[in-house]
């Protein structure tokens, strides 16, 4: 009897959370907030995300935090609770330059962990420590040494989408608004360049310089083909096509404009198309639509599993629980941090 009792009380389902409430307090919080989300998102979705955007704008005042968000966040979070927000080298900057006691990064973990290497003495916090990235994931602090090993005396240059553990093995970092000038900043004729395969494809096509590359991909950016962007033309006559360097180089030959995250951005704000499409990450455009809503987004839907971990709800809990708390070995951190700092030198570049 007594182990049909301990059966029964481990068999019980467990309760979640009840849902935050939308009340009229949360209505008047959220208001100016929805007023400019209200053309992406539709008022009854705006309705569950509301109340946890009010406590959590209530909690970073309380726990002295900020958050940063990347572009692929979701809109309720990048334009509802981030603080600062934008491409992976402008995180880095905003993390380098600000004044707040914990940062919460909505981002993937490579992205927390740079904040948290240029901030050693902060508390910087991710929503969920299993938001990955596949590109970060293709490459290791062992495989840069042994390239080193291959290669000896040729200088390397790693995207910031690695872990903190490659970025301490190599010379400098770069994202893709500024690779071309970090690689030709080396004043060398010949480069490693880590770990995307297609950046780095897109980088040689832009410079003299000789790039030994990595066949690292971005799981998102290779799914699109040069077919795909053909029907996005024969679909939507007149769109103009922004592809991201991490595409297949297929795909770059079909854009009208190839650029980082950020210089997609800025193309929309000064051009101003008529109709686009974003060949990203798919929340960006919903993301730039806000902002624009005067420009027609067409918007193929490839999402970042790993960045889609990062919800309102885990946002929520990281503040309350102060979790989870991102730590980097502090011989890895300063040897990283010597990279970072280098890149942040270099400056943006001519893409934006």
């Amino acid at each position: 009897m007594q182990n049909t009792a301990m059966l029964n009380t481990v068999m019980e389902p467990i309760a979640s959370p009840p849902a935050l409430a939308y009340t009229p307090a949360v209505a008047e919080a959220t208001a100016p907030i929805y007023r400019r989300l209200e053309h992406v998102m539709p008022e009854i979705e705006w309705l569950v995300h509301a109340p946890y955007v009010a406590e959590i704008q209530r909690l970073k005042e309380e726990r002295g935090a900020i958050v940063l968000a990347h572009n692929y966040q979701t809109p309720e979070i990048f334009h509802g609770v981030a603080d600062l927000s934008g491409d992976s080298l402008a995180l880095a900057r905003q993390a380098s330059e600000t004044d707040a006691d914990v940062i919460v990064l909505c981002g993937v973990h490579f992205m927390a962990e740079t904040a948290k290497i240029l901030n050693p003495e902060k508390t910087v916090l991710i929503p969920d420590p299993k938001a990955g990235c596949s590109l970060a994931e293709s490459i290791t602090g062992a495989d840069v040494r042994l390239l080193r090993e291959r290669y000896p005396g040729v200088p390397v240059v790693t995207y910031v989408n690695t872990s903190a553990e490659v970025k301490a093995e190599c010379d400098i970092c770069c994202t893709s608004a500024n690779a071309v000038e970090v690689v030709e900043s080396l004043g060398s004729d010949r480069v490693i360049f880590l770990p995307d395969e297609y950046l780095g494809q897109y980088v040689a096509s832009q410079t003299d310089v000789e790039l030994i590359l990595w066949h690292g991909h971005c799981e998102v950016h290779e799914r699109f083909s040069g077919e795909d962007v053909r029907r996005y033309r024969q679909g939507t006559p007149g769109v103009v096509v922004l592809a991201h360097p991490e595409c297949p180089q297929d795909v770059l030959a079909e854009a009208d404009y190839v650029g980082s995250t950020s210089g997609m951005i800025g193309y929309v704000g000064d051009r101003r198309p008529r109709r686009v499409v974003m060949i990203t990450e798919c929340s960006m455009s919903d993301n730039v639509a806000v902002e624009h809503p005067d420009v027609e987004f067409v918007r193929p839907c490839s999402l970042c599993p790993h960045m889609k971990r990062i919800t309102l709800p885990k946002i929520l809990s990281s503040l309350q629980t102060m979790e989870h708390r991102i730590e980097v070995d502090p011989d890895v951190a300063a040897r990283a941090r010597r990279a970072v700092e280098r890149m942040l030198e270099v400056g943006r570049g001519k893409g934006r």
